[in-house]
């Protein structure tokens, strides 16, 4: 073999690897307060309080026993159970080429079918949508056990379904499209429109066009737990307006999530509706972590703020309020048991004691400190078969 053509396919080889390399999510950094830690013992050690995930990531048969998943939820959203009734439906191409008229193996032909399908993976592999994916009710997509991206177009909708569980998805650089039946994509990472009964859980997400996740036009009963956050301007939208009333009965927790860097803020901004933000990392946010308008219920408990250095960004809290400060003084804004760093401060109203909360306690929550004394173990997890998770 002469030496040209070797070298003509060492670069065709490494050009080959680069384009069809896939990256590996951003990894959550250490808390200059936390210890060291196994990431797996820690999840499932009593100690660490995280129920969810000692409900499952102890379990060395996790990959034969995918839809126990289902059963561990908490919160709000604790009763989706995705596609726990259904079939395994495996992905097997990556691809998007036709919309309107999927083919088998895509992620859209399973997550667009009318029947309840617990999907899975069947290699790492990026996704890139042409058109946003409008997931049809009773449906999981797990990532467990391979490195699943979607980004670089149009990401998740979930409109007027219920019952949905999406698990360890790297999510990322999400941007709005037209759709071939009309109308355009918000550019969210997840949008949930008028659906009930999901849980997004172990997600990566950062660098979408509009939020993260937003839950708008009477969506209600979610949780969205153990997921990182990062590198984003307004995360996470619940309530669609301040108008709009059928959100009065939105219920949402938010739990064991690492907000992190480069996040600016809306951790989340809510209107109307129940919310309970509990057991959370906060780290560093550039304008405000806790924000809303339109009277919500705001219970925040055990949560971990670490402001950042700029003396003008410590408050963790922001109010929207057209007739200012006697208006929203009436709301009820609670902080139990959080914890504040580095000047960090939770502005509280309303009544402290009011019956409100006890409506919107959705679970119990862990002491603060012990979220400081374990490395967070939040977003897309590389879980080995035959091994915890």
């Amino acid at each position: 073999m002469s030496i040209v053509l070797t070298i003509f396919l060492f670069f065709l080889n490494v050009s080959y690897a680069f384009a069809f390399a896939v990256p590996k999510p951003p990894i959550v950094r250490q808390l200059s307060t936390s210890v060291p830690s196994n990431s797996t013992e820690s999840s499932c050690s009593s100690a660490n309080g995280n129920v969810i995930d000692e409900c499952w990531r102890c379990d060395e048969k996790w990959k034969d026993n995918r839809r126990n998943l289902a059963d561990c939820a908490v919160g709000f959203g604790r009763d989706a159970i995705g596609g726990r009734a259904g079939e395994y439906y495996t992905v097997t191409d990556s691809g998007d080429d036709n919309p309107l008229n999927p083919s088998p193996g895509t992620l859209r032909y399973g997550a667009t079918q009318d029947q309840p399908l617990w999907i899975i993976f069947d290699r790492d592999m990026v996704i890139k949508l042409k058109q946003d994916l409008q997931v049809a009710s009773y449906k999981t997509i797990d990532g467990r056990g391979n490195n699943v991206q979607i980004g670089y177009g149009p990401c998740l909708t979930l409109y007027k379904v219920s019952n949905i569980i999406i698990n360890n998805l790297y999510i990322h650089d999400c941007v709005p499209t037209k759709r071939s039946l009309g109308g355009y994509s918000d550019g969210d990472g997840i949008s949930i429109f008028e659906s009930r009964d999901i849980w997004i859980d172990h997600c990566t997400l950062e660098r979408c066009y509009d939020g993260l996740i937003d839950a708008v036009n009477g969506s209600t009963d979610i949780t969205i737990s153990n997921n990182y956050m990062l590198n984003h301007n307004e995360v996470m939208l619940l309530g669609h307006s301040d108008e709009f009333s059928g959100d009065q009965d939105m219920r949402v927790t938010i739990a064991f999530n690492y907000f992190g860097e480069g996040l600016v803020q809306r951790m989340p901004r809510c209107r109307h509706g129940y919310f309970h933000i509990v057991n959370n990392i906060y780290r560093e946010w550039k304008m405000y972590a806790i924000g809303g308008s339109a009277n919500p219920t705001i219970f925040s408990q055990g949560n971990v703020f670490i402001a950042s250095d700029n003396q003008f960004t410590k408050e963790i809290t922001k109010r929207e309020s057209v007739n200012g400060d006697d208006e929203w003084m009436e709301w009820n804004w609670k902080s139990e048991g959080d914890e504040m760093v580095n000047g960090a401060f939770f502005t509280p109203s309303g009544n402290e004691d009011s019956p409100s909360y006890a409506k919107m306690s959705s679970m119990v929550a862990r002491p603060a400190s012990l979220l400081k004394a374990i490395h967070p173990s939040v977003g897309v997890l590389s879980c080995v078969t035959d091994q915890p998770c």
